[in-house]
């Protein structure tokens, strides 16, 4: 391992193995490539404390359901419109996720069973597009591949506009054919598919019943704030 990892107690590790249904060779590489991935990008993984990103989560770019879907997976909802380009890079949008990852990878229940995202990309304008460089789409995939250990067994994209294509065709050479065929573009007429797959889970603007985006985006909010000693604590560890 190339740097000087966290903790490496049994519950981490063992993240690793679950991730790669406790392949030893296989785990050990997602180790590895997660701890050289986290010393090649510290733009993005070497602070993680919230202060960084709270302009963002208080935006309502980003929240978390309340409920798993049915195969057990946690889902995250990123909504674009609410992403400001000109305030935050796509470093900042990037290291929310890793935020967000860092604390549900903590859940064993998804460990065993991954995420799934939705991203909304309502709103999606080309200077949101000058701010995924080749660059950011390798790291993008990255981290969507092997140098994570959560198993993504879902990206739903919703809203999607025909400018979004080239930015997608740049990150697809990079990642592997298992996470293709993950990857679903449900267009703007999404909301019965969306809730065939997360049944009486989804908030009220994409055909749930119960709770608003806004609630969940504030629930998951005051969560990570709640975090942010643990979250310190793990930037510290791989600097």
């Amino acid at each position: 391992v190339p740097l000087a990892p966290l903790p490496l107690t049994d519950s981490f590790l063992l993240r690793f193995l679950r991730a790669r249904d406790f392949d030893l060779d296989l785990a050990w590489r997602l180790l590895q490539n997660y701890y050289k991935w986290r010393a090649e990008c510290p733009e993005i993984s070497a602070d993680l404390h919230p202060r960084s990103i709270i302009g963002l989560l208080k935006a309502g770019y980003h929240g978390v359901l309340r409920s798993r879907d049915p195969t057990g997976s946690k889902v995250l909802i990123y909504r674009i419109a609410h992403w400001d380009p000109k305030v935050f890079t796509a470093y900042d949008v990037f290291r929310v996720s890793l935020i967000t990852s860092e604390l549900i990878v903590r859940e064993v229940e998804t460990q065993r069973n991954g995420i799934k995202a939705i991203f909304d990309l309502e709103g999606w304008q080309f200077s949101h597009a000058f701010q995924i460089t080749p660059s950011v789409a390798k790291k993008i995939a990255a981290v969507l591949t092997d140098s994570f250990p959560l198993k993504v067994r879902g990206i739903h994209l919703i809203n999607e506009p025909v400018i979004f294509h080239a930015v997608f065709s740049m990150i697809k050479p990079f990642l592997t054919e298992k996470i293709k065929e993950r990857i679903h573009m449900h267009g703007n007429n999404y909301k019965q598919s969306l809730l065939r797959r997360f049944p009486d889970i989804l908030p009220l603007e994409y055909g749930g019943e119960e709770f608003s985006m806004e609630d969940i985006c504030q629930e998951w909010t005051h969560f990570i704030m709640k975090s942010e000693d643990y979250l310190s604590s793990i930037s510290e560890s791989v600097q």
